[in-house]
């Protein structure tokens, strides 16, 4: 089985020499690299010991609260995306930024699409593993998608333009 080497974008442009990894059989971390341990792992790691500046990889159907008497002590968050059409990243994003006050790094991991980065920076995700060839080309390019309309506020906001405000009704309304 081939390994994809995922390359790192963030605003700024791709990133040369990145140090995290999450491990596999094929794939091990060097002296140099730092590991993005599983969440049950990272716990382990944490509780363990007193280190900070460590990495955790989250997957859809993690407790990302988990995390919160950690936070000061992580470095990366990496929350996968095993398929383009599992959300759960998302809103592990939007918890992290908004309810748990998360500032440090988050990743998107795994199926990164173009069509999905702006949504993704919304919810404060702001670096991203890119391994789709349209992705990297677009992305190299800085040829994002734009959000015309947005309904709901976000971790982040969004470009100066025509949007609406969140809206709640009640019943008796």
């Amino acid at each position: 089985m081939t390994t994809v080497v995922a390359k790192i974008w963030r605003e700024t442009g791709f990133i040369e020499n990145d140090r995290w990894v999450i491990e596999t059989d094929e794939v091990k971390a060097t002296e140099e690299q730092k590991v993005l341990l599983p969440l049950a792992d990272f716990i382990a790691a944490a509780e363990a010991s007193n280190d900070v500046g460590l990495g955790v990889l989250i997957k859809p159907a993690d407790d990302v609260t988990a995390l919160e008497p950690y936070l000061y002590r992580i470095e990366l968050v990496a929350v996968a995306f095993p398929a383009f059409n599992d959300g759960r990243a998302f809103s592990h994003a939007t918890l992290l930024r908004e309810r748990l006050g998360y500032r440090n790094e988050i990743r998107a991991v795994g199926d990164v699409l173009i069509d999905q980065v702006p949504l993704m920076l919304r919810c404060g995700i702001d670096s991203f593993a890119v391994t789709n060839a349209t992705a990297i080309e677009r992305l190299a390019a800085n040829r994002l998608p734009g959000i015309d309309v947005y309904y709901q506020p976000a971790a982040r906001s969004a470009e100066a333009g025509p949007g609406y405000s969140w809206r709640r009704r009640n019943a008796a309304a």
